[in-house]
């Protein structure tokens, strides 16, 4: 665990090293933000492997499984790795968990927006670099880098163009309240319920915001969580449903293998292997 805040530049021959000696997926106990200015990516996350091609920016949300394996392009390589605990900025943690929920990358275009963001790196390490560092300006500038994120994001972003602000507040509401009771078997009238809304309403924002109905955002949570124990836990089958508000492990099984087209015991072999 890092004790507050670390920031780092990898360049070419960090990129060189890490191909040579290829890290293994694993699960961070703190976030980790990484700025892409020149090279490449392939970055495995989500269950899924992306490659990103520079200018980009990938946020890896505190437990997450993944894998970075940087790229060297033309002879160039530049990524900044910025990695903080949680209550570093805990006025922003949920946002950040809701902005990047099943969508840690994220290509950005270059100009004087991403320049800015660069810049920002630069100070935060400046700053880092002195023998007492001020974490209270080092916090401010890691939220305005992040505000700067989301600026860009929003502005290349065709479904945050499309619906309004009082659903945007609407769903990441909506996003909070299943993060706290994604594990109990809970289905769209619990949240509409809690929203203060019908369900009918609560599904078209959800459609507007992620093309995706109630339903299926509350399943979309349950698996990430059921893949995490999958994957780091030796729990069986019938006790990770349980937990994730499935109380049959036949339908637990069922809607997992719809999903992911493997049974819960066929995906945790295969990442098990992949992973070794």
């Amino acid at each position: 665990m890092i004790e507050h805040f670390h920031i780092n530049k990898l360049n070419v021959e960090d990129a060189e090293r890490i191909a040579a000696t290829p890290e293994e997926p694993h699960i961070h106990d703190y976030e980790e933000l990484i700025v892409g200015i020149e090279g490449d990516v392939e970055h495995f996350i989500d269950f899924k492997t992306t490659l990103f091609h520079s200018p980009y920016v990938c946020f890896v949300t505190k437990g997450k499984l993944h894998k970075v394996r940087p790229l060297v392009v033309e002879g160039k390589c530049s990524i900044w790795v910025l990695r903080f605990s949680t209550e570093f900025i805990p006025e922003t943690a949920y946002r950040l968990y809701s902005y990047y929920h099943d969508h840690a990358n994220i290509a950005i275009k270059e100009g004087d927006c991403f320049n800015r963001m660069t810049q920002l790196c630069e100070m935060i390490a400046d700053i880092m670099n002195q023998p007492k560092p001020e974490l209270a300006i080092v916090h401010d500038l890691l939220i305005a880098l992040f505000t700067m994120i989301e600026v860009e994001r929003s502005q290349i972003s065709e479904t945050n163009q499309s619906y309004p602000k009082t659903q945007n507040t609407t769903f990441k509401n909506f996003l909070k309240i299943l993060e706290e009771n994604y594990h109990r078997p809970e289905g769209v009238e619990f949240y509409a319920e809690k929203l203060f809304m019908s369900t009918r309403n609560l599904n078209l924002i959800c459609q507007s915001v992620l093309q995706k109905s109630v339903s299926e955002i509350i399943e979309t949570r349950k698996l990430i969580e059921a893949k995490n124990k999958l994957i780091n836990t030796d729990k069986t089958i019938s006790e990770i449903g349980y937990e994730l508000g499935y109380n049959e492990k036949t339908y637990f099984t069922n809607v997992f293998k719809k999903r992911t087209d493997l049974s819960p015991t066929e995906f945790r072999s295969e990442m098990r292997k992949f992973i070794s």
